[in-house]
């Protein structure tokens, strides 16, 4: 029975470590998530996956023994990511897609998964803690278990809706605005703020930059997670290993932060070759928003013209270090121009 026992506290640090990890996937779902129904219902299971981790934080430490549940967690947490990954890729295929309601249906389709993940860890967890006789911690697995379910069947719910409008794309019909994301309504916000401070938009860009904090991305740890599993054919150079360091090297700038991670991962793995591996660590950095980098251009567009100068001026530093695209410079300079003076 001992023996049982401390395979619960286990599966309890795993069902956090889970948690915590979920928590920034629904924080970077929301930055690429236009408003309405479904953002919407993201936005309370944020919540409710915050309070998760919480509840499962304080029940861990309840238990007698001591141990560290957090360390625990830290050190499981490559373990639980794999699994995610390899049951469906769940919380980490975000942002794809050729457009921006494809990205969303995609990121929707993936999150059925991580909620039946989810449904089917707290059933198990229920199910022990009740067989080693501790009611407490069953009915904990119970509470979480009924809200995944709830939260599981408001994403089926809208599937029909987010494919509709994803054929509607297709069909030459869009009907996804940047602007009008959780990312893109940060900016807007920093504008207006900077129209009532009398056109102080330095002070309104810290605001925005402070707000945008909190809705990271997940591209480097979704990178290293790949990265650790990849083989040469998931990378997104294509013949990595057959070339040389400097062919690499060129093709480095026009790859995304998912896949720098990715690679920097996987060399690290292999031959670890420090030219590389240092020339990547130039190149990995803070996207100006979360999801940047699988943008097209022209969503790059929409948000810049909802943003501000010092917007426009890191999406042209980064840009310029990344994938350089013309059409993406050219907005930045025109919203540069457009800006206040002495903005």
């Amino acid at each position: 029975m001992i023996a049982a026992q401390q395979k619960l506290r286990q599966y309890l640090t795993e069902a956090r470590a889970v948690e915590d990890a979920l928590t920034r996937v629904l924080e970077a779902q929301i930055a690429m998530t236009p408003r309405g129904e479904y953002r919407t219902a993201l936005s309370a299971h944020l919540e409710e996956t915050r309070q998760h981790s919480s509840r499962l934080a304080q029940r861990l430490g309840e238990f007698s023994g001591g141990g560290r549940p957090l360390s625990a967690a830290v050190a499981l947490m490559e373990n639980i990511t794999g699994q995610a990954l390899a049951l469906g890729k769940t919380p980490f295929d975000l942002l794809r897609g050729s457009g921006g309601e494809e990205k969303v249906l995609k990121n929707a389709r993936d999150a059925c998964a991580s909620e039946s993940l989810e449904i089917a860890m707290y059933t198990v967890i229920e199910r022990l803690a009740r067989r080693v006789g501790d009611p407490e911690t069953a009915e904990l697995a119970g509470a979480i278990r009924a809200e995944e379910e709830r939260m599981l069947a408001q994403i089926i719910g809208v599937l029909p809706q987010l494919t509709e409008a994803m054929v509607a794309a297709v069909d030459g019909d869009p009907s996804y605005d940047s602007a009008t994301t959780g990312a893109g309504e940060a900016v807007q916000d920093a504008r207006r703020a900077a129209r009532r401070t009398a056109g102080r938009a330095v002070a309104a860009t810290q605001r925005f930059a402070r707000r945008a904090r909190r809705l990271p991305g997940v591209a480097r740890l979704e990178g290293e997670v790949m990265g650790a599993l990849a083989g040469e054919d998931d990378l997104a150079i294509a013949h990595y290993d057959s070339l040389t360091v400097d062919e690499i090297a060129a093709k480095l700038g026009r790859l995304s932060q998912v896949d720098l991670a990715t690679i920097d991962a996987y060399e690290r793995r292999h031959q670890n070759r420090s030219t590389l591996t240092q020339r990547i660590s130039t190149l990995r950095g803070t996207e100006p928003w979360p999801g940047y980098d699988e943008l097209t251009v022209t969503e790059i567009q929409a948000v810049l013209r909802a943003g501000d100068d010092g917007l426009a001026r890191r999406v042209a530093a980064y840009e310029a270090d990344h994938k350089n695209r013309a059409g993406v410079l050219k907005a930045t300079d025109a919203d540069r121009a457009s800006a206040p003076a002495g903005a």
